[in-house]
């Protein structure tokens, strides 16, 4: 039997070696992280205290200064910065839970059949909406027409959105219900018309006719959305996304949840456009708490490119009587800029054609003049025309692109754009280095949440088939570094967060996500079968 006197002398050791150690809530060790700091370092191990990165290094290094209650050993799994999604629909994302999902539906006739399925669970639903239809993936490539929608659904009205977002299709029902006709107009839109009739789909701001009347959730049914997205999201990786484009009640109501702990996912949003949340919130200022930034509006420039609603500086190769169109007068476009560059606020505009990135360049370098820190941003930047690609480099202008944008689109690109344009297209290197970054998003629900789709897309250039070989435009590819830093680190400098999170280092917020392989050395065909292990977001596992 040991005599007590030895006890209490190791007993004195012990706390003697403890008091000698900073306390924290929590040690991982035998991680494989990279950090994506300035130095892109990687560690095997960090300290966490009060939801932010107390010291990063090496297991021995930090074991010896750190003790804590809770210890994670991960074996070697691979521990990046929690994922950023500087542009996606956080709510848009809740909303389509709710609704039918017709996305990679084959035909017209699939799309019939899914709204049948999701109508047989659902027969109380005042209106049958979904999301997700591309007729560029039927063997008709044509828009479709109301006629099968009207045989199947007579009596209740039909709304079913394009996956870009840009179009919308109806039924007869609807139409009435919105009392649309052929002479119906909106600037910025158009209502599809055959034979003297409207044949049911309305592209862009047309779609604000039927927006009117269909019934809108209420605040419960939305908090209820954002909790189901908030899933989604956490499973993925993802620790911050954005709102590209909610209404101040929208705001406020994801300012709710999160104080009331019902909503953990970081959220950047940015205020969608219009005179009274202009005026709402040039009053009120930009604001940021733990969880929620708002300092950006939301404008739009034009639609997108597979609804030809994206605004080109000479016509469409497939449709040579349009070239798209704006959707907001370029004069609405530079009083709007000329308020926000007054104010604290980001400009944040949707460009797709390149006629509008040519004009929003244009009017933010008016603006900005030269180099600066106003961190504007041209959101997507899909068809940009060769001598305009400098000037995001002049004003400091942020690409804010979508990979897999490129991967979906890739297929009928070239149709649309023909063989010279669609090389400024999804040019993704050409762009990153005017200002030696670039902000990678996916535009969630438009493509899937999946991040690693995104990082695929851009460093292979290819989609979930891995198709084509070789790549698509593969000069335009971008290294795994900084696909990786585009997802973490510049994301969260486009969104003036990257002193607060974005990499894995003292000081920052603890967000980080384990995967189930090295995203950073797996051949390229294995990354779409990423799984994440554990998301984690202020030091607390939300997955």
């Amino acid at each position: 039997m040991k005599h007590p006197l030895f006890l209490i002398l190791a007993l004195i050791a012990l706390l003697s070696g403890c008091s000698s150690r900073q306390k924290a809530d929590l040690i991982v060790i035998n991680a494989h992280v990279y950090t994506a700091d300035s130095s892109f370092s990687e560690a095997d191990a960090f300290v966490i205290k009060d939801g932010k990165f107390l010291a990063v290094g090496s297991i021995k290094t930090l074991t010896d200064q750190y003790y804590a209650d809770s210890t994670v050993n991960l074996h070697d799994q691979s521990v990046y910065p929690g994922f950023y999604d500087p542009h996606s629909h956080f709510l848009g994302l809740g909303q389509v839970l709710d609704q039918a999902d017709l996305v990679g539906a084959e035909s017209y006739d699939e799309v019939i059949d899914r709204l049948k399925t999701f109508y047989q669970k659902h027969p109380n639903v005042l209106w049958l909406s979904g999301r997700g239809w591309d007729q560029n993936d039927w063997p008709d490539k044509t828009f479709p027409t109301k006629e099968k929608l009207d045989a199947a659904f007579p009596n209740v009205p039909v709304a079913l959105m394009r996956v870009d977002g840009h179009a919308l299709l109806v039924n007869s029902k609807t139409l009435r219900l919105a009392k649309i006709t052929a002479g119906s107009k909106l600037p910025g839109g158009e209502i599809i018309v055959k034979n003297g009739r409207p044949t049911g789909v309305l592209v862009d701001n047309a779609m604000q006719l039927v927006k009117r009347v269909i019934p809108q959730p209420d605040n419960t049914d939305k908090a209820r959305m954002l909790q189901a997205a908030e899933k989604v999201c956490v499973s993925l990786g993802l620790t911050t996304i954005s709102d590209a484009g909610i209404s101040p009640a929208e705001i406020n109501l994801i300012d709710s949840l999160h104080k009331a702990g019902k909503l953990k996912i970081r959220d950047y949003a940015m205020i969608s456009l219009g005179e009274p949340n202009l005026n709402y919130f040039l009053k009120r200022g930009p604001f940021q708490t733990d969880r929620l930034t708002v300092r950006s509006f939301k404008l739009y420039a034009d639609g997108a490119l597979g609804s030809r609603g994206a605004c080109l500086r000479r016509p469409y190769s497939d449709r040579p009587e349009t070239g798209g169109f704006l959707l907001l007068s370029p004069g609405e476009l530079e009083r709007v800029t000329t308020i926000l560059y007054g104010t604290g606020f980001q400009a944040n505009t949707h460009c797709i054609g390149d006629s509008a990135n040519h004009l929003m360049l244009d009017l933010y370098g008016k603006l900005l003049k030269g180099q600066n820190d106003r961190r504007w941003r041209i959101e997507h930047a899909q068809v940009v025309s060769p001598d305009d690609v400098h000037k995001f480099g002049q004003y400091s202008i942020i690409p804010s692109v979508q990979p897999t944008h490129a991967t979906s689109d890739m297929y009928w690109a070239g149709e649309r754009l023909g063989p010279i344009r669609v090389k400024g297209a999804y040019a993704f290197k050409d762009l990153m280095t005017q200002n030696k970054l670039i902000a990678f998003g996916s535009d969630f629900p438009v493509e899937a949440v999946n991040p690693l789709f995104g990082f695929h897309a851009a460093v292979a250039r290819q989609d979930a088939r891995n198709f084509p070989a070789g790549g698509y435009q593969m000069e335009n590819a971008v290294d795994r570094k900084s696909a990786l830093l585009a997802m973490t680190r510049w994301a969260a400098y486009a969104c003036f967060e990257d002193q607060l999170r974005g990499s894995i280092a003292p000081g920052k917020q603890a967000d980080f996500v384990v995967l189930d392989r090295d995203i950073m050395t797996v051949p390229n065909t294995q990354l779409r079968q990423t799984k994440v292990k554990q998301t984690w977001i202020g030091g607390e596992r939300v997955y």
